[in-house]
C-alpha cells in the first residue's frame, strides 16, 4: 500500500467518523433545545471544549506550536467556522422552517465544490460532481419527507446561505493552511468559538438578569450537562480534529462529499433511539445519500482525471 493510499484511507475514515458523530449530536440537541436557548448551548459547548483542549495540552496528549506568520490564517478559519457558520445557522434556523433550513444547509457540499474550483483551482471528477449532487438530493428528500413548509423569511434565507458560504470557505481555508496541524487548527477554532459564544451567552444573561442561572445550569440540569459534554468534547473537539484531518488528507472535494452522512445518521438515530417514525421517503433519501457518497469516492479508468 502506497503512502497516497494510506492517506486516502485515513482521510475517508476520519470524514465518515466525523459525520457519524455530527449526526448523533441530533439526539442531544433535540432533547435540550426546548429548555435552553441556542446561544446558551453554544456558549457552554465551546467553553467546555476549550477546557478539554487545554487539559489535553497541559497533560501532554497534544502539542501546539503555532508560528506567528500562520496565526492570521488560523484566525480566518476560526472566524468562518465555528463563529460565522454557527451564528448564521442558529439565527437562520430560528427564522425559517425545518424543511427550508435543512434544504439550504444541504447545499454545503455543492458550495464547497464550487469554492474548491474557484480558490484552489481543483477540478472535481465527474464521479465527485455526480455523487455530491446526488447526496444533496438525498438530504433534501430526508428533510422534506414530513412535508415542506415556507416561512417566506428573506433574512432567514440570507442567514442560511451565509452559513453555507462560511462553511465552504472554511473547508478551502483549512486545506490552504497546510503549514499547521489539524490539532492547531482545532485549538484556535475552539478557543475563538469559546470566547465569542461564551461572551454572547454572558451578555444575554446580564441583560436578562439571569447570570447565576447561566453559571449553575450544568449543575442543576443533568440532561443539559450530558448534552454539552457530548456536543463540547465529542462533537466539537473530536469531530473538528477528524474533519480537519480529512481535509488535509483527501482535500475539500472528497471531504465534503461525506457531509450527507450526518443527515442519514440523525434520521436513523431518531428512528432507533427516539422511536421516531421512519417514512418511505426518509428511507429513499438515506439510500440516495449513501449511493451519492459511494459514487463521489469511486474511481473509474474511463472517467478518472
Amino acid at each position: 500500500m502506497t503512502e497516497i493510499q494510506k492517506k486516502t484511507i485515513i482521510g475517508c475514515v476520519c470524514a465518515v467518523s466525523c459525520e457519524i458523530l455530527f449526526g448523533l449530536s441530533y439526539l442531544f440537541t433535540k432533547k435540550i433545545t426546548s429548555d435552553v436557548d441556542a446561544v446558551t448551548l453554544l456558549g457552554w459547548r465551546f467553553l467546555l471544549a476549550f477546557i478539554m483542549m487545554n487539559i489535553l495540552l497541559i497533560t501532554g496528549y497534544i502539542n501546539i506550536n503555532i508560528k506567528k506568520k500562520h496565526f492570521s490564517s488560523l484566525l480566518k478559519i476560526a472566524a468562518l467556522q465555528p463563529i460565522a457558520y454557527f451564528t448564521c445557522e442558529t439565527f437562520g434556523i430560528q427564522m425559517t422552517t425545518a424543511s427550508e433550513s435543512g434544504s439550504i444547509i444541504a447545499c454545503i457540499p455543492i458550495a464547497s465544490l464550487v469554492a474548491s474550483i474557484l480558490f484552489l483551482q481543483k477540478k472535481p471528477t465527474r464521479f465527485q460532481t455526480s455523487g455530491i449532487c446526488l447526496t444533496v438530493v438525498g438530504v433534501i428528500v430526508c428533510v422534506t419527507a414530513k412535508g415542506f413548509e415556507s416561512s417566506f423569511s428573506g433574512i432567514g434565507y440570507i442567514m442560511l446561505c451565509m452559513a453555507v458560504l462560511s462553511y465552504s470557505l472554511y473547508c478551502v481555508s483549512a486545506e490552504k493552511a497546510d503549514k499547521t496541524t489539524s490539532i492547531e487548527k482545532t485549538y484556535v477554532m475552539i478557543a475563538c468559538g469559546a470566547c465569542f459564544f461564551a461572551t454572547m451567552a454572558i451578555a444575554k444573561s446580564i441583560a436578562a438578569g439571569t447570570v447565576v442561572d447561566l453559571l449553575m445550569l450544568p449543575f442543576q440540569n443533568t440532561v443539559f450537562l450530558f448534552s454539552i459534554v457530548y456536543l463540547g468534547i465529542v462533537s466539537s473537539v473530536i469531530s473538528f480534529v477528524l474533519f480537519n484531518i480529512s481535509i488535509s488528507s483527501i482535500g475539500t472535494n472528497k471531504a465534503s462529499s461525506f457531509v450527507g452522512i450526518s443527515t442519514a445518521v440523525s434520521v436513523l438515530a431518531g428512528v432507533f433511539i427516539l422511536d421516531e417514525k421512519f417514512s418511505a421517503m426518509q428511507c429513499y433519501g438515506t439510500l440516495i445519500i449513501l449511493l451519492g457518497v459511494y459514487i463521489a469516492n469511486m474511481k473509474s479508468r474511463f472517467f478518472w482525471r
